[in-house]
């Protein structure tokens, strides 16, 4: 019996989704648990498997369509099913890529046209004779119609015969994106998505071709949101030198006991703790602006950046500042295992006030991380370098590293972020503030 397929809820604070592909088309037989689609959010992207298994036989929901949760994309059923009991009729997303539209392609043959004396500058003779263009073709715009040598650079020729190509919106935006002449496409069918994405394809394998990569997935998402972070956000950063002897030794102490306990301790879970009880200090920083209202959590949500092959995540640990170091460091490895298992869960994703990312093991050592909206702050964790330092006036070697905070200057002014800044290094280099 034919079934609504609908958009999935990934998590309780899911209410949308964006079709970012269909991986098979309608009359594909399909097995319960087939990829049917990707679904893209605004932190995720997930592969949707097939409650159920069959033919399909309507796609509702084109690539590109946004749909609430639990309205349907598709149906599924027995081949030939009668369907016309079944709601779900097309939207406007979805006709995007099924209405066709017709375009304009040139062929490169001139038109001829009777022509007597022509009236051009001899530079312009000249170089219309080097390009093989005939003048008769060219409209001056010189003095008394005559044809100057910008005329002959700037001049398109123009077609035979307008050649009218059927093709899809979708297809007409790549193609235009990637300069494709869309009358190298031209045939007896219309010109889809997928034709195009194929010619773009064999073109990267030319040697002289630039390589082409259209953004779809976790990618598309990160670019929207850097893009989006970028524009909202008046940004400062700001650096400040910390000594993590304490921290090491703070560490190396610990370390015993969560060995015990079949746990791993980090100088990222070190950090997570130290912001979350720094944030509750400075609560403006612990917040997000919605329209002209300041929104201040009352707990500490840490996100941890965790970089992956197809881009980054950023899930995050809730309520920091009630938790044990333990329990931090227990819940933040599961939350990197999750990522690289391809399991993150949305929950997991949204709701973070706070964000670190750390390059230090890349030799970093400063750098301006991006706002991870609507977040108001993120801390850079750079690398730690043994450095020489004046302590007491005798010359001696300290691990040294860089915290570098953007903070959003719309709220959080230098000293507000300097203050803040300080407070960390203040933790971080005697962790038995802690527990005061």
């Amino acid at each position: 019996m034919a079934q609504l397929i609908v958009m999935p809820k990934f998590g309780l604070t899911m209410t949308e989704g964006t079709i970012g592909s269909w991986n098979v088309a309608v009359g594909d037989t399909i097995a319960e648990g087939d990829i049917l689609c990707e679904i893209e959010t605004d932190k995720l992207t997930n592969e949707f498997e097939s409650p159920k298994a069959g033919v399909l036989l309507k796609i509702i929901e084109g690539d590109g369509a946004t749909v609430t949760c639990l309205e349907p994309i598709a149906i599924i059923g027995e081949a030939n099913e009668d369907i016309s009991g079944l709601s779900g009729g097309t939207t406007p997303q979805a006709a995007e890529e099924a209405a066709p539209i017709e375009v304009t392609v040139r062929s490169e043959t001139p038109v001829k046209t009777a022509g007597g004396r022509i009236n051009a500058s001899p530079l312009a003779k000249k170089l219309a004779k080097e390009k093989g263009i005939d003048l008769s073709l060219i409209t001056g715009t010189g003095a008394k119609g005559s044809i100057t040598v910008d005329d002959v650079n700037n001049y398109t020729p123009v077609a035979e015969a307008d050649q009218k190509v059927s093709v899809s919106p979708v297809a007409k935006k790549m193609a235009e994106a990637s300069g494709l002449d869309l009358s190298t496409l031209a045939g007896d069918g219309r010109i889809m998505k997928k034709d195009v994405a194929a010619r773009l394809t064999e073109s990267s394998t030319i040697e002289t071709a630039p390589e082409t990569i259209l953004l779809k997935g976790m990618r598309k998402t990160i670019a929207k949101r850097m893009s989006e972070s970028w524009s909202i956000s008046p940004r400062v950063t700001y650096t400040r030198p910390v000594d993590a002897t304490a921290m090491k030794e703070f560490r190396a102490k610990l370390k015993p006991e969560f060995d015990k306990r079949g746990l791993k301790l980090t100088f990222n879970h070190i950090i997570m703790k130290v912001c979350a009880q720094a944030l509750l200090e400075y609560p403006h920083i612990n917040g997000s602006l919605v329209d002209d209202t300041l929104v201040l959590h009352p707990h500490a949500h840490i996100g941890l950046a965790i970089g992956l092959d197809s881009g980054l995540l950023v899930p995050n640990v809730k309520n920091c500042d009630s938790k044990p170091l333990s329990q931090i460091a227990a819940e933040t490895e599961k939350l990197i295992a999750d990522a690289k298992a391809g399991c993150t869960q949305m929950d997991d994703l949204v709701g973070g006030t706070f964000t670190l990312t750390n390059l230090g093991a890349y030799g970093i050592t400063s750098f301006s991380p991006i706002i991870n909206q609507p977040e108001l702050a993120i801390l850079g964790i750079d690398a730690m370098v043994d450095t020489p330092v004046v302590i007491g006036g005798q010359i001696t070697i300290r691990p040294m590293m860089n915290l570098s905070l953007t903070a959003d200057h719309r709220i959080i002014d230098g000293m507000l972020a300097a203050q803040f800044l300080q407070r960390i290094g203040e933790y971080l280099e005697n962790p038995s503030l802690l527990l005061v």
